[in-house]
């Protein structure tokens, strides 16, 4: 392809096809299913943000906004999906084996698809061992923004995760009122 952009704006609602599908394509398409998705929408309805960051969108924005906290989503996306980290190439606990060069994750020695997302959750958890994270250091550090509110999105990344991850997602542990660790039974 000519050329790949550095971040998508995608607006759900769309004349002909619909947003969330065009998201399920780009998530399933290699050429960009890395590429960092702001949703826009005009529905304020918590099951369109949760659906279409089920599907993949690393941030939503809804209508109407102002031009500067688009701005500084934006920055805050490309901030996060940018940095050069040098970490430890590969973390891992119990089955569970995570490369962040080669941003692959096996449990069992079996791969495990995870969105650009989950990835950098599972990255973030596993880096913190033993540590209660909470829902705002977590949106905080893998999505790079501070949602007032919106700790909703944490935990449907985490449901997801869980699920993907299998038996594997038993590792991760839900600290009542606080956030969450990855760690032996608390």
């Amino acid at each position: 392809s000519a050329s790949v952009p550095n971040l998508i704006l995608l607006d759900i609602m769309l004349p002909g096809e619909d947003g969330l599908q065009i998201l399920k394509k780009l998530r399933n398409d290699p050429e960009t299913k890395e590429i960092p998705i702001i949703i826009v929408s005009a529905k304020t309805a918590e099951f369109d943000k949760v659906k279409g960051l089920d599907l993949g969108a690393d941030d939503y924005i809804t209508k109407p906004f102002g031009v500067m906290e688009l701005i500084s989503r934006v920055k805050a996306l490309l901030r996060r999906t940018t940095t050069v980290t040098q970490p430890s190439a590969e973390i891992s606990f119990n089955d569970i084996v995570l490369d962040y060069d080669k941003r692959t994750v096996k449990v069992n020695g079996k791969p495990i698809r995870l969105t650009y997302k989950e990835f950098e959750l599972l990255y973030y958890l596993l880096k913190n061992q033993g540590i209660v994270l909470t829902r705002s250091s977590i949106m905080n550090q893998v999505w790079g923004f501070d949602f007032q509110g919106e700790t909703r999105t944490v935990d449907v990344h985490i449901g997801s995760l869980r699920q993907k991850l299998g038996e594997g997602g038993k590792i991760i542990k839900t600290v009542r009122n606080v956030g969450y660790k990855v760690g032996d039974d608390i």
